[in-house]
This record gives C-alpha cells, structure tokens and sequence, in this order.
C-alpha cells in the first residue's frame, strides 16, 4: 500500500528490498526454494467472543452473513498492515515487498467429493472492515461458482485439455517467466499462490487443521489452514473453569522472510483481534492498542 517511485530491478506487485543485513542476503542462496525453508506452526485460538459477536452482527442480516472465516480474514489482513514483514516474498533469489495485502482461498463449486474448485483472491484496502469482509467475499464466491472464469481458472480450463509434452513445456517457460517476475497478468489473476496469505477453510468441510506446504511457484509466503470448532474446558488465573470455543489453525511460513521471534509477535496480535472482535469493524488502517 506504500507509494513509491519504481526502480530498476521492482516489480509490478512489489518493490526490491535493498537494505538487508548480510545474513538475509545470503539466505535465499543457500535455501533457494520456498520449500526449504518452511517452518511449520500448529496454535490453538480462542474464538469465542468471536463467535458471540458474529451472532450478534447476523442477527438482522440474511444475505450477507459474516462467518469465522470472514473474522480470521480481516484479523490476519490486519495483522499484516501493522506487520509488514509479512507482506514480503523471495522470488529470484531477491527480497520482495508487496505493495498491496491480498488473501487467497479455494472455494468448491459444492460441497461433494469430485466438484470442481475454483481459486479466489481478495484484496485488502486500507478502509476494509469486516462488513466489506462478508461482502466482498461472499460475492467472489458466488461469482466463482456460477459464472464463467477468467485469469488462473480461465487457463486452466484451457490447459486441461491439452496433450503431456506441450504442458511440460508450457510450465517450464512459466517457471522462468515466474523467477523473474514475468508472470502474465492473465495468469496471475485469482491466484492464491501470488497472494499475501493462502488460506484454507478445512473447519467447513469437517476437518482438522493441518500442515499445508508451500509452493516453490508463484510468490505465496504464508500458508494457513483452519481446522473444526471445538470446546475446550480453561481454568483462569483466578481458578474460575469454564468452557470456551477454540479452533486450532496450521500455519506454515517461509522463515526466510522473516525470524521467529517477528512471526511469534505477530502471532499474538491475531489472537488478540480475534479475543476483541469489535475491532475487526474498524477500518484496515485504524491503529491496535495493544503490544505484539
């Protein structure tokens, strides 16, 4: 979201990070696949404010009723403006930082073994709220399930019919378009491996959070799984049991980015939005009172 004036060697979707100490120079030399350098994290997150306020919110509301996911979107699409290492990549063997925060997902077109899916990608203004949220993503999904698709599922209806040698082909020539950041913009459209953050919504489905791998295509650093709902019994501080809502997430990072000690802060920050909900309905830009 940052304006500043293009130089030589940035790209269309993010500048060259330049100033960088020896070590992250290095880093993308030594490990120069995403796939190297993934590091894996499993936390479980209380939601159960989260889940009171989404009640509330959808009281009056039939259309455009907000979800657990919508709430995870606009706390991680948060989370990354105010921590902007995020919104970095390795591409080519250099830095990279977005200009903009984009989410991307998977949406089945139904919810049974063989239907088709389709990929969405939502972009994060500095005004997104979690009304624009549900809005915004419920429209791209209805859009990806009923009508006809351009961009990334666009091609890829066209490439599914074509024969092995041409694809093998094909993905070759992209792969070196992609480690210089010639992708076409036909092909990067609605493609959660050029977004911020991929996530996966496993708790629809009935699933349990999981470990998803990074891709070694496109400039994705972050990977987050969302498993099921579930109770669990805490004791507070002052010995008081009762019994919350919690969801556990996977997340799978590329450490290159950034070290642990920045993604364990930013970490908390999550949590914390998730714990005060009616902060997510503030505008994307709007300050956190609260120390990561």
């Amino acid at each position: 979201m940052e304006e500043r004036k293009k130089r030589r060697g940035d790209r269309r979707d993010a500048y060259w990070v330049r100033d960088l100490d020896g070590l992250h120079t290095i880093m993308p030399h030594l490990m120069d696949k995403r796939t190297d350098a993934e590091v894996y994290v499993n936390m479980p997150f209380d939601v159960t404010e989260t889940l009171r306020y989404i009640e509330g919110k959808n009281q009056h509301e039939e259309e455009y009723r907000a979800t657990l996911f919508h709430c995870i979107l606009m706390a991680v699409a948060k989370t990354v403006y105010f921590r902007p290492d995020l919104n970095r990549y390795i591409s080519g063997r250099r830095y990279y930082q977005r200009y903009d925060i984009t989410l991307g997902f998977v949406a089945k077109k139904r919810f049974e073994d063989h239907s088709e899916e389709r990929l969405v990608v939502a972009t994060a203004p500095e005004d997104w709220t979690l009304t624009a949220v549900t809005h915004q993503v419920v429209g791209k999904v209805h859009q990806a399930r009923t009508e006809k698709s351009g961009g990334a599922n666009g091609a890829m209806d066209i490439l599914k019919h074509l024969p092995r040698w041409f694809l093998m082909l094909f993905f070759r020539i992209l792969k070196i378009l992609d480690f210089y950041g010639k992708v076409p913009d036909e092909l990067r459209e609605d493609d959660p491996n050029f977004a911020s953050v991929f996530l996966t919504n496993l708790g629809s489905i009935r699933c349990p959070s999981v470990y998803h791998h990074l891709n070694n295509y496109g400039t994705n650093s972050i990977m987050i799984a969302i498993g099921t709902l579930r109770k669990e019994e805490k004791i507070a501080p002052d010995g008081s049991r009762s019994v919350r809502d919690m969801v556990d997430i996977g997340i799978t990072l590329d450490e290159r980015v950034a070290d642990g000690f920045y993604f364990g802060r930013s970490l908390k920050l999550v949590q914390y939005l998730l714990a005060n909900p009616e902060l997510l309905e503030k505008p994307l830009k709007e300050a956190v009172d609260f120390e990561c």
